[in-house]
């Protein structure tokens, strides 16, 4: 499912015109952003959690040319599904 999947089943399920289903999903999806962007957590019980993990800059490889490169240090988000949603995909 991607995000237009998403807006259109919303407004399906809860009776909503698209353009309305579609600010919601955005401001949902902001909301995550801004956060992980200021460094918290987000849970969403039965769901799951997202948050950022910080790697450290490395000395790389470029597997096409064999040249060492240098690998920048970056933040990527990380998501860890929850407890019932695990229960749920394997039942």
């Amino acid at each position: 499912m991607n995000k237009s999947e998403l807006i259109k089943t919303l407004a399906e399920r809860k009776g909503l015109h698209v353009d309305e289903s579609a600010k919601i999903v955005g401001a949902f999806m902001d909301a995550i952003k801004e956060a992980l962007l200021q460094g918290d957590r987000v849970e969403i019980r039965g769901f799951g959690s997202f948050k950022l993990k910080s790697y450290k800059g490395y000395q790389g490889r470029n597997p096409k040319t064999g040249d060492m490169v240098e690998v920048q240090p970056k933040n990527l988000p990380f998501f860890r599904p929850g407890k019932e949603l695990k229960e749920y995909i394997n039942s």
